[in-house]
């Protein structure tokens, strides 16, 4: 049965079974390759999502659970082109990421300063507990989190 959702503000649908993991449905059924397939547990938050505004990890999300619902991915962060002020920050702390786990921390990010804005540095590292890099320190991230609390 077709399942009816919003991807990135378009109207999509999807054939694919109930159960199937939205993260293989985003990547495979509609090439929105931002989210990364790592776990698929929920524990590193490498496919983490928006869901009707929160993030989510979606390799546990089973495709039935979001008919009619609004999904976000990291390719909707640059609004015409223009990177959004977290993408901007962290290229201007050179933040570099190898690719698999900053498309997520990207979502959690922008989903935690939409709430605080104003973050302390301990309440950014909270929020970035749920996801795991595995090629760097979080330093530069944090630090450049950190400076984005302060300009606003």
């Amino acid at each position: 049965m077709p399942t009816n959702l919003v991807i990135n503000g378009e109207d999509r649908i999807s054939s694919r079974g109930s159960m199937t993991p939205l993260i293989d449905v985003l990547r495979d059924e509609f090439f929105l390759t931002g989210a990364k397939v790592a776990c698929r547990e929920g524990v590193c938050g490498a496919c983490t999502v928006h869901l009707d505004g929160r993030p989510v990890v979606s390799c546990l999300v089973p495709l039935g659970t979001v008919e009619g619902r609004d999904v976000r991915t990291v390719e909707s962060l640059a609004v015409a082109g223009e990177p959004s002020p977290l993408q901007l920050i962290m290229e201007e702390h050179d933040v570099v990421q190898c690719g698999m786990c900053f498309p997520g921390i990207l979502m959690v990010l922008t989903s935690f300063f939409q709430e605080r804005p104003h973050a302390e540095r301990d309440e950014i590292k909270a929020a970035l507990v749920g996801n795991i890099c595995r090629c760097t320190g979080y330093e530069r991230l944090v630090d450049a989190a950190v400076a984005l609390a302060r300009r606003s």
